[in-house]
């Protein structure tokens, strides 16, 4: 069949992708106008705060659950997934409570390290967003394997919308340091029970201590290696947070940050979306040895017909509206999101089939290609310190980003394509 642009919209792909990015937008349109006020309500330090209090979320995250969470879309049966997933919320529950501890018995002693100590008291928020964020992850995949959609993306809108009110009340209120971090862990909570209330309408069956021992067992892979994989991969990608928030001022920190928030939020929305329809779809069929080639092109070409032209527009039109849309304080956020455009081009085809090294099991070679990604990245940042330049460290960090997803793009379908030529040889 032609994969034509009117195909594409009637093709089911189009469909389920549309069910979770339709309710991510209406999130992010409430995000967006809280923006409005948010702008004008923080400052850019309180903005760096924040980003510096996110980064640790998005690495610690991931030691939270061991990615089990991505098995239970590739489990051989629902008492299969059931039992990873059920390992995987003891897994989240044992990892957040020892965190807690960690946390707080460091911030007691006061020995916080690094851009941690920035943090202070609100680092004792950080273990009970793990721990919400980690059991959203694993309700998510159980709905995401039985293509329940609707249920994502009302959690979404619940993290996102509810998040976005409470920041501006707390801001409204006084709370600049507190406001952002505490107002993100509730949106959080607040989705992670709406997932509980409708987590019943799945039927999960019972599983015993074994059940779940098994499958945790076969699915070693995912701890083992992609586990790591990510944690290299988040380290990475929050290294500015991480490190350049210790050498450089925090205006100009937040003022990436914010660049990085409305460059990256839109990228992040598609490719969740398409990765859970993708992921799911292809699993199936690759475990009943039928093509998914077909599936990979439409999504191609979808998400260039997406990001091609917003891409170049945004290039030419970022700076005025940063500026226009949260004022003059914020001037200078354009040549940052012009530095990442690129990358993040790239990065929507590419993040979107991370999932292809989980169904194929290579996720060790994506393992290795991570942690040559993590030595470039530190190399640019680097550089970017020892000469004194917040700008040019965020440009070689996009540029070695944007070269790596090259790179893992073409990996992902040379994978597609030996596995299109083994279902032929054995057809």
């Amino acid at each position: 069949m032609t994969l034509r642009p009117a195909n594409i919209l009637k093709s089911s792909l189009f469909r389920d992708s549309a069910t979770l990015v339709s309710g991510n937008i209406i999130a992010q349109a409430i995000s967006l106008l809280a923006y409005l006020l948010l702008t004008r309500i923080y400052s850019p330090s309180d903005y760096a705060l924040f980003n510096i209090f996110y980064s640790y979320i998005e690495v610690l995250i991931i030691l939270s659950t061991c990615k089990y969470e991505l098995a239970i879309v590739v489990g051989d049966n629902e008492q299969e997934s059931t039992s990873i997933a059920r390992f995987a919320m003891r897994v989240n529950t044992r990892v957040s409570l020892a965190l807690l501890t960690l946390v707080a018995v460091l911030y007691l002693t006061g020995s916080l390290p690094g851009s941690f100590s920035q943090l202070g008291i609100l680092s004792l928020l950080i273990p009970p967003m793990v721990f919400f964020s980690g059991t959203s992850r694993v309700y998510a995949a159980l709905f995401n394997r039985v293509r329940h959609y609707r249920e994502i993306a009302a959690s979404d809108m619940a993290n996102s919308a509810s998040g976005a009110l409470l920041k501006v009340l707390f801001g409204l209120a006084g709370m600049f340091r507190s406001g952002m971090p505490l107002g993100t862990v509730l949106g959080q909570a607040l989705a992670n029970l709406v997932y509980r209330f409708r987590i019943q309408r799945l039927h999960l069956p019972r599983v015993t201590r074994q059940q779940r021992l098994d499958a945790a067992r076969r699915h070693r892979n995912f701890p083992l290696y992609v586990a790591p994989k990510d944690l290299v991969n988040s380290i990475s990608t929050n290294l500015p947070f991480l490190w350049l928030a210790l050498y450089f001022n925090q205006a100009e920190v937040g003022l990436f940050a914010l660049a990085l928030t409305f460059t990256f939020r839109p990228v992040n929305i598609l490719n969740n979306a398409f990765d859970r329809v993708l992921y799911a779809r292809c699993a199936e069929l690759v475990r009943e040895r039928m093509s998914i080639a077909h599936i990979i092109r439409r999504f191609l070409l979808l998400a260039n017909l997406i990001a091609l032209p917003v891409g170049i527009l945004v290039w030419f039109t970022a700076e005025p509206i940063f500026t226009f849309f949260f004022s003059g304080k914020w001037s200078g956020c354009g040549i940052y999101v012009q530095a990442m455009l690129p990358w993040f081009f790239l990065l929507l085809s590419s993040g979107s089939l991370m999932f292809i090294s989980n169904i194929f099991a290579t996720q060790r070679v994506e393992f290795y290609v991570n942690l040559l990604l993590l030595a470039l990245r530190a190399s640019a940042i680097g550089i970017g310190i020892a000469l004194g330049s917040f700008l040019l460290a965020i440009q070689l960090f996009s540029a070695v980003s944007f070269l790596v997803a090259a790179g893992l793009l073409i990996w992902y379908l040379v994978q597609v394509r030996r596995y299109q030529r083994s279902i032929t040889l054995s057809a």
